[in-house]
């Protein structure tokens, strides 16, 4: 252990709430694909920040931009116009495609918060005091703030926070039939992601999409796409929801947004962004000249790189290994994953210690639970990287099948 991370360790337990445990490293450099922990050590990165690093780290476009603007201004607050905040509202609509407008918080969670305050203000105008129930799914994630964890579908991180907001309620993804029976007269909206992340990387079905947007339309409820992870050509277009050939009312962005840094947004089209009347919803920080600066560097970056197309071409690549490892090893049950957006099922509940073995060789994924590894590389992610991670996981997966550490 490096004289940096020990003094980490030490200080993080006795001064920080721990509410994450902490794996053994600590990263003080990054280079596109690559991390460089305290000793020098040189890691390939298929976590990104948790989906959040989607160009690489440490971008030359997106460094330049915040220097560029930190040495200028860094907050005023919302009372003004702030410069870039207009430009990047912009750009995000022109990627959306449709007529909408932006308001800008400072994580995934807050977006999901907006949306939802904006979806209840207008079910309320639509029909009355009443109309504030939302449809989400079971194994859906959508942030740990009080709303939008009583949106999310996993009662394990729900237990110790109860009572949590009323007016949600959850089904089964995949099941059209479940959500028609699930919205009433007093849902103003069905929110979803278009690829659960979080929950284990499970994508909507084809088809599925489309018949939630029919159903939206017939019964007036809004379309609420969370694409907090899926967004920004993760899944190969801007946004997941293009694939299947359907606009949202509203989606929820952050993550990479501004390449890591602290940025979310909510967006809606047509008349419900007219929903919202000054002092209705606000934020202190959200959309200040310094991230929105970032975030207009890392989506033109995003866009002229043609990184939605490597991400299409490397997923494909990376779940064809994972699939024949998982033919060859019989210790991965399942291969989900759209994009650079994937996940295994393990025969055994040793994601935890597979992780931890591949951290040691040099390799960072992400254990959701005893039994899943997802992967979210920077979207510059090539076949030499994902068959470094092959070679790695064969051998984990190998130890463990006879027992080895």
């Amino acid at each position: 252990m490096g004289e940096l991370l020990e003094r980490a360790v030490v200080l993080d337990s006795q001064f920080v709430m721990g509410t994450y445990a902490r794996k053994p490293a600590l990263f003080v450099r990054g280079e596109g694909m690559r991390l460089f922990d305290d000793d020098g050590k040189a890691y390939l990165d298929f976590v990104a920040g948790i989906g959040a690093v989607n160009l690489g780290h440490s971008h030359p476009a997106v460094s330049l931009a915040v220097v560029d603007q930190i040495s200028k201004l860094t907050h005023v607050s919302n009372l003004f116009y702030v410069e870039h905040r207009d430009e990047l509202a912009r750009d995000l609509v022109a990627l959306f495609g449709e007529p909408a407008k932006v308001f800008f918080s400072n994580s995934g969670a807050e977006a999901v918060e907006g949306a939802i305050k904006l979806a209840r203000r207008w079910g309320k105008a639509l029909r009355g005091e009443s109309c504030f129930h939302i449809v989400t799914a079971e194994r859906s994630f959508h942030g740990r703030t009080l709303a939008a964890l009583a949106a999310t579908g996993q009662p394990n991180k729900q237990e110790a926070f109860q009572p949590l907001p009323g007016g949600f309620s959850h089904v089964p993804l995949n099941d059209i039939g479940a959500l028609e029976a699930a919205v009433t007269p007093d849902t103003c909206a069905v929110m979803l992601e278009p690829v659960q992340g979080e929950g284990g990387v499970y994508p909507c079905d084809a088809g599925y999409l489309a018949a939630v947007r029919r159903l939206c339309d017939e019964r007036e409820v809004l379309l609420i796409l969370d694409e907090v992870q899926t967004g920004f050509y993760r899944t190969g277009p801007a946004f997941a929801h293009a694939a299947h050939g359907i606009v949202p009312d509203v989606m929820t962005l952050a993550k990479s947004l501004a390449n890591g840094l602290p940025i979310g947004a909510v967006l809606a089209r047509g008349e419900v962004a007219d929903t919202f009347h000054p002092g209705d919803h606000g934020s202190t920080f959200g959309g200040g000249p310094l991230v929105c600066a970032a975030g207009r560097a890392c989506v033109r970056a995003l866009t002229e790189e043609r990184l939605g197309a490597n991400a299409l071409a490397a997923g494909e690549y990376l779940r064809d290994r994972l699939r024949d490892l998982a033919s060859g090893s019989g210790a991965i049950t399942e291969v989900r994953g759209v994009g650079l957006m994937n996940a295994i099922e393990l025969a055994s509940a040793d994601a935890q210690s597979i992780s931890a073995d591949l951290l040691a060789h040099g390799v960072v994924v992400n254990a959701i639970g005893p039994r899943i590894l997802r992967m979210l590389p920077p979207l510059v992610c090539g076949k030499p990287e994902i068959d470094t991670l092959i070679d790695a996981l064969y051998v984990s997966l190998s130890q463990h099948s006879h027992g080895g550490a």
